[in-house]
């Protein structure tokens, strides 16, 4: 049978991490739901009153802000205006005040030094980061905050990979049930595994995704 172990919102885990926003680390730790939470916040009404269309808008800032989509993009996106994409852009940065700084240290951390770098240490230079022609500026600006976040959560993905790979291969060496990872799908891992042992995969295969890297949330 298959199965598929995926990372609960790795993406703005990462972010949580980096930024150690109280409120988005505080969302995390207490199981909330994020899209809701921010919602809640930028129309400004109560949990109870969200509905799904809201929270389909803050998922698209809460990924948007990943990928430093302006209001532009953003009101391309969920085709409103751009002065409503604006708005609901300031008060995502009013609740998580922590994700502003990050993103004005991280780009002016690769002004400085060229670069920027995953969890991991792995680099990504950014020779346009200082150019003097806008457009090429402003996509390394949105580089500078994009590659940290999304180059760690590929990272963790890999780690967790070659750890799961190594667990499977002890257990078949043990002439326990096979089992074989066949796929990776952004944030998602796939494997083959005989009926009798899936649980027994799957509780392998959770402790070595979880453990791969240690992130604040």
């Amino acid at each position: 049978m298959f199965l598929s172990a995926d990372y609960s919102q790795i993406d703005l885990r990462v972010l949580a991490h980096y930024s150690q926003d109280k409120a988005l680390m505080g969302a995390f730790r207490a199981g909330e739901d994020i899209h809701a939470r921010t919602a809640a916040e930028i129309f400004g009404v109560t949990p109870l009153l969200i509905t799904a269309e809201m929270r389909r808008v803050a998922k698209s800032i809460n990924f948007g802000i990943v990928y430093g989509m302006s209001s532009f993009g953003l009101s391309e996106q969920l085709n409103i205006g751009r002065k409503e994409a604006q708005t609901f852009i300031d008060r995502y940065f009013r609740l998580y005040e922590g994700v502003r700084r990050f993103m004005d240290d991280i780009v002016a951390q690769a002004r400085r030094d060229g670069f920027v770098a995953t969890l991991l240490g792995r680099r990504r230079h950014l020779p346009d980061i200082a150019s003097s022609n806008r457009v090429q500026r402003e996509f390394a600006e949105r580089t500078a905050i994009n590659t940290p976040i999304q180059g760690t959560a590929a990272d963790i993905l890999k780690r967790a990979m070659i750890d799961a790979h190594a667990a499977l291969a002890s257990l078949r060496a043990s002439g326990r049930p096979p089992a074989r990872m066949i796929l990776t799908v952004h944030d998602e891992l796939l494997f083959e595994a005989e009926r009798g042992a899936a649980d027994e995969v799957a509780a392998l295969v959770r402790t070595r995704m979880e453990r791969a890297v240690d992130l604040r949330v």
